[in-house]
């Protein structure tokens, strides 16, 4: 593939579609840096459009479509199941793309985008912030794969992202968080969940078998009483205990590890990918590893539906489904 570049000597033309709350995040990043004009937000709704309006002061439209053409890059902030879409229109408009999680909705759809992404000469790159908070405190940086982690992020509901479960809302933050600390094949997925708030499921438990013969559990609700948000990871040498909610981090291994720093991994994120458009760096988050948290993520919603009695199978071939 050879990357289309956009000088630096260049100001880049942004655009950011949605804008509920995330996305006039990033429209404010793209807002304050000084090598970037935001052309528009876009978002079908009225309140929506007149939120970022009066917050930003930026020109708010209906349609992004209209936007097609008219700009050299795009944060993509809409509900998960509009994602393939929008960002299929913008690559082949030729803008650069950074799109929030997941990169999809069906691994058909992921492969499609990347395939022409790198077709087309373009970034497209993910919004897993939390890899900048792991890669800054070194948690990246060890070789040895954990024997076990343990992960937790739970909350009270806030009716958002209701076009999705809890494993393609909340979950899906750990998966590829795990994909970056255990490289090796994964061989089996187990997980249950319920249904609370409608037909999607609210809370869900997944464990996670690896070949090299790591065990993960996850724990995703978005229907707790109170929020918890915690990995624990079991190495050889000792254990990692991370609180995000408290930013601590109980070091007992012989690595040592820069304390977490938690203040902008969306403004780093945005940064990082800016920088990969005007050809400064490769994008941390590269769109064949969002494809491969998703591939988990629908694993672990199959074997949620399995244990009810429905079974949509969308695995990725060698891994085994069991409720």
């Amino acid at each position: 593939m050879t990357l289309h570049i956009v000088p630096k000597h260049s100001r880049l033309r942004a655009a950011v579609i949605g804008a509920g709350v995330f996305g006039r995040f990033h429209a404010a990043k793209y807002q304050g840096m000084a090598n970037v004009d935001l052309i528009a937000v876009a978002d079908p709704s009225a309140d929506a459009r007149l939120t970022a309006e009066t917050q930003l002061g930026v020109r708010a439209i209906a349609d992004w479509r209209k936007l097609k053409g008219t700009v050299d890059l795009v944060s993509i902030c809409s509900p998960a199941v509009t994602h393939a879409a929008i960002v299929r229109g913008f690559l082949e408009a030729g803008a650069h793309v950074l799109v929030e999680k997941p990169i999809a909705t069906t691994l058909e759809e992921a492969e499609e985008l990347i395939h022409l992404a790198s077709t087309r000469g373009r970034v497209l790159t993910v919004g897993h912030q939390e890899r900048f908070v792991f890669a800054k405190s070194g948690l990246l940086a060890r070789e040895d794969a954990p024997l076990s982690i343990e992960c937790t992020r739970a909350g009270p509901w806030t009716g958002r992202s209701t076009d999705v479960g809890a494993v393609l809302d909340l979950m899906i933050h750990d998966i590829d968080l795990v994909h970056c600390l255990v490289t090796h094949a994964l061989t089996s997925v187990r997980a249950s969940g319920q249904a609370v708030r409608g037909a999607m499921l609210d809370e869900v438990t997944a464990n996670l078998s690896f070949a090299n013969g790591s065990e993960v559990t996850l724990f995703a609700s978005r229907v707790a009483d109170t929020r918890q948000r915690s990995m624990r990871l079991v190495y050889p040498d000792g254990t990692i205990e991370i609180d995000f909610l408290t930013r601590t981090m109980v070091n007992t291994t012989s690595r040592a590890l820069l304390p977490l720093e938690l203040d902008d991994p969306l403004g780093q994120s945005v940064t990082a990918f800016v920088t990969a458009v005007e050809g400064g760096s490769a994008s941390l988050v590269r769109p064949e590893e969002a494809r491969r948290a998703l591939a988990t993520a629908l694993a672990i919603e199959d074997a949620a539906a399995l244990g009810v009695g429905v079974l949509k199978t969308r695995a990725p071939q060698g891994i085994a489904v069991v409720a």
